[in-house]
């Protein structure tokens, strides 16, 4: 190791050679690792030292020397200040390269496993105009007008947009034109520094096969004068619009919707259609982004499972049961567990409405439930939020030994922590890793892992 002192503020050169988990290029210096937002692989870059520690150091784009061969024009103009993606400047073909790859090292390097079989990235028609949700904060530019958007890269200083090219092309209007009445109906904006101010987030929904679209505001108080009216005149002006809600946030606090949301006018959701059933989907409801690479992944796990229908079958973490009710057509039995009791209420009206009857639905934490259910299913699948799943639930599966787990996960760092739990002592084997790009343009990856007891024929 070089013993050459490196400083903040200084500039050096760097060859760009992978990219880390969080979306930055990655290089060496002096046999030093220096993360730099804004390269590509292949790229030689002049690069700013921001913040200096003794093995590794976070830098800043100044000159690009060298371009990357998948190196591209991004198709935001404002790409390289919003933080909304990070990965626009490169190709696609490479983002999916860079996705699978970082599911295998993680497996690898925190699970333990030696050659994973990890499938080619699952993806929808377009790298574009997928979203089919956005919330955007809102704040004042220095001329006392409203703006809407993205936070730059590591600020809070607003990117203000009227458009974005990864929503879904429909919520272009509404994102242009709302900041426009709301400056005109003199609303005040949130100030976080302050903590004052009416109006934090722009809120925008669509179902991608219905066109049915959600209008949300969250607020700090409900008394936001005139907006009965401003509410009706969106649904008019917007034919596609139909519903518009406030939501109550009064808190210091980075989570972006309240407890509580009441529809000014219209409907509280949307329909959606998905897996050839038709939900219903509320403002603040969690529902994948992006529909079509979600039915597709969907697919997937209903191939690799090759239902019989006579299988008992729990769905854990099933939040509206997106994922519990196309599977509760091919079983003889299926559960659903889930924390929040609002989508357990949308969940069990989403049955109804399906004619769905073979499932139940049960609120609370999944460590509390599963253990306590007196059923060992045959399926068990797994979708838990980010931090992956309690102990205590690993611990429960290995006792019981469901003869599947689908692993559903959005960081495939617990991912990778979990399945080492599940696998190490032998009784679960892992057969394959399916990726999905639910996220293009940015360095989140969906995974879907698929387990079965060592004695599973």
């Amino acid at each position: 190791m070089t013993n050459n002192i490196w400083k903040q503020g200084e500039l050096i050169e760097v060859a760009i050679a992978d990219l880390s988990d969080t979306g930055d290029g990655v290089g060496r210096y002096e046999e030093r690792v220096v993360f730099v937002p804004d390269t590509v692989p292949g790229d030689r870059v002049m690069v700013r030292l921001l913040h200096v520690k003794p093995k590794y150091a976070h830098g800043k784009l100044i000159e690009l020397l060298q371009p990357s061969p998948h190196r591209i024009r991004p198709s935001c103009i404002v790409a390289d200040k919003c933080g909304g993606c990070q990965w626009q400047h490169i190709d696609y073909e490479y983002q999916l390269a860079a996705k699978r790859n970082q599911v295998i090292q993680a497996l690898q390097r925190i699970g333990g496993f030696t050659a994973p079989l990890v499938e080619p990235v699952l993806t929808s028609a377009s790298p574009l105009a997928y979203r089919n949700k956005s919330t955007y904060p809102f704040s004042i530019s220095a001329t006392g007008q409203v703006q809407a958007g993205y936070y730059q890269k590591g600020s809070h200083h607003l990117v203000n947009l009227n458009q974005c090219p990864v929503q879904d092309s429909r919520l272009n209007p509404l994102l242009a034109e709302v900041k426009q009445d709301i400056q005109k109906r003199g609303w005040k904006i949130y100030n976080e520094q302050q903590h004052k101010g009416q109006i934090r987030h722009l809120g925008l929904r669509i179902g991608r096969r219905t066109g049915e679209m959600l209008l949300t505001l969250v607020v700090t108080e409900w008394n936001l004068p005139g907006i009965t009216q401003q509410a009706e005149e969106w649904l008019q002006r917007y034919p596609q619009l139909v519903g518009v809600s406030l939501n109550r946030n009064p808190e210091r606090t980075n989570a972006i919707f309240g407890r509580e949301t009441r529809t000014i006018a219209g409907v509280p959701y949307l329909r959606e259609e998905f897996a050839s059933l038709e939900f219903q989907v509320r403002p603040d409801t969690f529902f994948q982004v992006s529909t079509e690479t979600a039915e597709a992944l969907l697919e997937v796990i209903q191939s690799e499972l090759q239902l019989q229908g006579n299988e008992v079958l729990v769905d854990a973490y099933c939040g509206i049961g997106t994922l519990t009710l196309p599977l509760a057509k091919q079983v003889r039995q299926a559960v659903g567990l889930e924390l929040q009791a609002e989508a357990v209420e949308q969940a069990i009206f989403n049955a109804n409405r399906n004619s769905i009857h073979n499932v139940t639905f049960q609120v609370g934490a999944v460590e509390n439930l599963l253990p306590q259910m007196g059923i060992i299913p045959n399926v068990v699948i797994l979708d838990p939020p980010r931090k992956g799943c309690d102990r205590t639930v690993i611990d429960s599966l290995l006792r019981s030994k469901p003869a599947r787990i689908v692993y559903v996960s959005c960081k495939v760092a617990t991912l990778a922590r979990d399945l080492k739990l599940l696998c190490e002592g032998g009784i679960y084997a892992l057969s394959r890793i399916q990726p999905a790009d639910f996220f293009p343009q940015t360095s989140h990856i969906e995974v879907a892992a698929f387990l079965a007891l060592s004695d599973f024929k």
